[in-house]
C-alpha cells in the first residue's frame, strides 16, 4: 500500500508500494479527475506560480490562514527547525516545488509548527522517518486548508530529504517528514528541501527508539519543535 496517513491519524503506513488513495481525513475516496488539482502550480507572472490552496472542510488544529496565491518560483530558502536536542536545517529550491514552500514558510512565519510535537517515528529498515508538522499531535490535523502535489516519477527519499506527508492525491496541509536514513518511497510525497545540517539530531532521536518498543509510534523521548525560523 501507498504510505498515507491511516483512518485514524494522518500517519505514514509502513508498507509502501500502493495505489489506494484517501481524503484528507484518511477515509479512503477517489482521486479527483480534474486536470487541473487544487493547489497545482500555474505560470504567473514573471517569477512567480499561481497557487491554490482551498479548504480542506476541517478546522484547523491551530489558528492559520491560507498563503497567498501568487509565490515565488526562483531562489532558496533555508529553515532553521529548533527541536529537542538540536537545530535541523534545511534549504529548499522555490524553483522545485513553489507552492510547497510557500505554504511551509507561510505556517512557519506564522508560528504554527512552534511549540509542537513531532508525533511520529520510524525505524524500520524501509522506513526511516520522523514526522512533525501537526500541533494537534495526533497525527489527523491540518491548517484548514489542502495543495495538490507537486511531484514525479524520479522522486526518491534518500537520507536528509524533507517532504510532505499526505492522506493520498493531492491532499497535503501542515504534515511533514525528516529522512534520517534511505527509504523505499514510491514518489508520491512532495520533496520540497534537504537537510544541510543536524543530521545527527534526528539519528540520536532515532537511536532512543519508538515508545512501547515498536517500530512505528511516538518517539520514546518525546521531540517537541519550539521554533521554525526562516532565513537561518
Amino acid at each position: 500500500m501507498r504510505p498515507i496517513f491511516s483512518a485514524a491519524a494522518l500517519l505514514l503506513s509502513l508498507v509502501v508500494v500502493s495505489s489506494c488513495a484517501s481524503n484528507s481525513a484518511g477515509n479512503a475516496a477517489p482521486a479527483s479527475s480534474s486536470s487541473s488539482p487544487a493547489g497545482a502550480a500555474q505560470s504567473g507572472a514573471s517569477g512567480s506560480a499561481t497557487c491554490s490552496y482551498p479548504s480542506d472542510g476541517s478546522a484547523a488544529a491551530k489558528p492559520a490562514t491560507a498563503p497567498p496565491a501568487s509565490e515565488p518560483k526562483s531562489g532558496t530558502v533555508d529553515v532553521t527547525i529548533a527541536l529537542t536536542g538540536g537545530d535541523v536545517k534545511i534549504t529548499m529550491d522555490r524553483a522545485r516545488t513553489p507552492c510547497t514552500i510557500g505554504s511551509f514558510v507561510h505556517l512557519a512565519t506564522a508560528g504554527y509548527f512552534d511549540n509542537t510535537t513531532c508525533h511520529r517515528l520510524t525505524t524500520t529498515s524501509s522506513l526511516k522517518v520522523l514526522q512533525c508538522g501537526d500541533p494537534s499531535g495526533t497525527g489527523s490535523g491540518t491548517p484548514g486548508y489542502s495543495f495538490a502535489d507537486e511531484t514525479n516519477a524520479s522522486m526518491t527519499y534518500g537520507t536528509g530529504t524533507v517532504a510532505m506527508a499526505n492522506a493520498g492525491p493531492n491532499t497535503n496541509g501542515s504534515q511533514f517528514f525528516l529522512v534520517y536514513g534511505d527509504s523505499g518511497l514510491s514518489p508520491d510525497y512532495t520533496v520540497f528541501g534537504h537537510i544541510t545540517g543536524g543530521l545527527d539530531v534526528l539519528t540520536k532521536i532515532a537511536a532512543a527508539g519508538v515508545s512501547g518498543g515498536s517500530q512505528d509510534g511516538a518517539p520514546a523521548s518525546p521531540i517537541t519543535i519550539s521554533k521554525v525560523t526562516v532565513g537561518s
